[in-house]
């Protein structure tokens, strides 16, 4: 099972080969001590790359430089005077050089300038590692990521880094490359002594990533749900512009932060959702800088419009009540489908409601009180 899924991941993301690991974390920071490994290598990375690409870089003892976040033209400042000036001190040339970045950024919800940057690297010929975590199974008509996002040919990106974690809906990662690449991580990563991804978990990967991939007997529910997925984050990004809050993110990303700023604004934000039967994921230092703190939205396919525009009710209340309107004055509440009028705590009240006589009375004859 594993090796059939390894085979299909290959396939899908257009390499020759690809390895599966046991936790998505680790694949990042497992997997770039052994390619970015000891002095005389270069690793470039985005300014605002996840925790466990700074956790694997720094396990590598390669020297790093860091460029301004997705901006391909300090990049290229950093990769000219990479390869003009060579290593400190002997001024040798480096050995190798491994610039690393990500397809949608995880607290920014912005879209890698992959184009650009893969140009950039075939010109100073330097190595491309792209962590498509957020990416793959999201973007592209078939959902094969970024790279068919944006039109760039699998053949330019060196190392392609994924997770089953999001849209797979399993556990896991996966790293793809070259045979050769791939022949090495398997006789030298450290994951020869880590569990691998449990029997359930590859089959729930492999049955999802079959469903993407348009497989006989899948009826065309991948797709439909990939353009579920851009309609879904569309829309959301469109009502919360129109709540005149600041929210972070590109145009069909599935990840969009709304801005908080005030460290105090955190736990208000989460509390006030939880109040009114919402859930939400809030974000402070030191996942981002302490006056860039913000509630973090990843949006479904599963997600119905109404499930959607309920959500955009309770925060354009929330919205009022913090003071969040960063963005400029509210343009207008967004159309919203008549299910969704309904306030989401009041609906829940009345749920609950219909319920309390199913279930019965407690001995005595009277009526259990709920809590609120």
């Amino acid at each position: 099972m594993h090796v059939q899924l390894e085979r299909e991941v290959a396939s899908f993301v257009g390499k020759e080969a690809a390895i599966v690991f046991g936790m998505g974390f680790a694949t990042n920071s497992l997997t770039l001590p052994m390619l970015a490994r000891g002095p005389g290598t270069l690793v470039i990375s985005d300014a605002l790359n996840h925790a466990s690409i700074v956790a694997g870089v720094r396990g590598s003892g390669a020297r790093v430089q860091v460029f301004r976040h997705n901006q391909p033209t300090h990049l290229e400042r950093v990769l000219r005077a990479a390869v003009a000036e060579g290593q400190p001190r002997s001024r040798r040339p480096w050995k190798k050089i491994l610039v690393v970045v990500e397809g949608i950024y995880s607290m920014e919800g912005e879209v890698c300038r992959l184009p650009e940057i893969a140009a950039l690297t075939k010109r100073y010929k330097a190595y491309l590692y792209l962590d498509e975590a957020h990416s793959i199974g999201a973007l592209g008509d078939g959902g094969r990521g970024v790279t068919e996002h944006l039109g760039v040919p699998p053949s330019d990106v060196d190392v392609m880094m994924g997770t089953f974690t999001k849209a797979f809906v399993s556990c896991g990662g996966y790293i793809a490359g070259d045979a050769s690449l791939i022949a090495h991580l398997r006789a030298s990563s450290p994951t020869l002594y880590a569990t691998t991804m449990s029997p359930p978990a590859a089959q729930q990967a492999l049955s999802a990533l079959r469903l993407i991939r348009g497989a006989e007997g899948t009826g065309g529910r991948g797709r439909e749900k990939l353009k579920q997925l851009r309609d879904n984050s569309n829309f959301f990004r469109d009502g919360l512009r129109a709540l005149g809050c600041e929210g972070l993110g590109d145009r069909d990303s599935p990840v969009m932060p709304v801005m908080l700023y005030n460290p105090a604004k955190i736990p208000a934000f989460s509390r006030e959702c939880l109040a009114r039967h919402l859930a939400v994921v809030v974000v402070g230092f030191p996942a981002t800088p302490l006056l860039l703190s913000r509630a973090r939205v990843c949006i479904s396919a599963a997600h119905s419009r109404e499930d959607l525009a309920a959500a955009l009710l309770v925060m354009a209340d929330i919205i009022e009540l913090l003071g969040l309107r960063y963005g400029g004055q509210a343009k207008g509440a967004p159309r919203l489908p008549p299910a969704a009028v309904e306030a989401p705590a009041a609906r829940c009240e009345r749920e609950a409601e219909e319920a309390e006589p199913k279930r019965g009375r407690k001995a005595g004859g009277r009526t259990p009180q709920r809590r609120r």
